[in-house]
């Protein structure tokens, strides 16, 4: 069996280290790649044939149930709190996705610069946004408060 580097020490995994998007996509797919390759070679060495959609359907199908049943918990403790948290919750991650996705089309396209500032700045303006939504709830709730509503 080959040697396979899966620790994640690459520099660009996580964020740190990385001049831009491009290169944090690369270090993710490098090491996508890399668990790739180790989890084939391991049904080679086991004598399992598994083609390539067959690898995807179980590994995503795996990945997807285990992530299920965490938020599924996770949100059915928040929702005993609040509905607005898991609001939230899901918008943040649709934005993510397509922050991301916005751009990866300029990268492709060759429209505009392919940058992970420009993520974070759009998720930013999202987040200051909500802040001042939370924060004109609160003002309404106290004001009724005081009002003895």
């Amino acid at each position: 069996m080959a040697n396979y580097n899966l620790t994640m020490d690459r520099s660009c995994l996580i964020f740190k280290g990385c001049d831009s998007l491009g290169e944090i996509l690369k270090g993710w797919a490098n090491f996508m790649n890399d668990l790739h390759d180790f989890i084939v070679e391991f049904f080679k060495i086991m004598d399992i044939q598994v083609s390539d959609k067959d690898l995807h359907f179980w590994l995503i199908g795996v990945i997807g149930m285990i992530l299920f049943f965490g938020v599924n918990a996770f949100f059915v403790w928040i929702s005993r709190r609040s509905i607005t948290v898991i609001s939230f919750l899901y918008t943040f991650t649709v934005l993510v996705v397509l922050v991301f996705a916005l751009e990866i089309q300029q990268k492709i396209t060759g429209r505009g610069d392919m940058e992970f500032a420009d993520v974070v700045a759009g998720l930013w303006g999202f987040l200051t946004l909500f802040g001042g939504l939370l924060a004109a709830k609160l003002f309404i709730y106290l004001v009724g408060r005081l009002r003895g509503k």
